[in-house]
Order: C-alpha cells, then structure tokens, then sequence
C-alpha cells in the first residue's frame, strides 16, 4: 500500500494484482511496483489522480492489455513511449522516425 491517498478499492486492487504477480513467480519488489503502476494507471483513467499522461488516458485499459506491451511482450513498447525516451535522451531528428528506426537509435 504504497500510496496513502488510494481509496480502499484501490488497496484491494493492488492487493489482487500483487498476489497474481507473486502466484505466477514474480519477485516481491517487480510485483509491488508492477501493482502500483496498474493502480495508479487506473486511477488516471478515472480522473482520481491530479495528473495524468496522455498515454494513461488515451491507451487501453491496464486490464485489457493484459502486459502486451510489457518492454518483452509480441510488440514491446509503442512508439509514443519510444519517442518519449529518445527525447529525455536527446537524440537528434526523432520527430521523423518509426518505431523500428527509434528501436536502433534507442539501441535495442
């Protein structure tokens, strides 16, 4: 219960998917913090939190997704959230680059 200004169902949202995470054999800290994002997420989407990013509220729900894009999963991450690290890195001339040609700049 990371956050004191969750409501209680919230905390048991939390509670829910930090027990699926550790049943399926996630370590306790990847589980917590994966939890809390889920949460936290949610409670964007639903207009609990004072901000929220543009792809929280935009992209489908936590649940629907369902770890698709889980930095591993079939299509990794999208190109927005692609382009938001080339930019906090500064790499030149991103604005014109496509998922694949940002994968190479990013070095994955």
């Amino acid at each position: 219960m990371p956050q004191n200004r969750w409501s209680e169902k919230r905390e048991r949202q939390y509670s829910h998917v930090k027990e699926g995470l550790l049943h399926k054999g996630k370590p306790e800290k990847l589980a917590e913090e994966i939890a809390a994002r889920v949460v936290n997420k949610e409670r964007a989407r639903h207009g609990e939190a004072r901000e929220a990013s543009r792809s929280s509220i935009d992209d489908i729900s936590s649940s629907r997704r369902g770890g698709l894009r889980s930095h591993t999963g079939e299509g990794g991450r999208t190109r927005e959230q692609l382009y938001n690290e080339a930019k906090a890195r500064g790499i030149k001339g991103r604005s014109s680059m496509n998922k694949a040609q940002l994968l190479r700049a990013l070095g994955h």
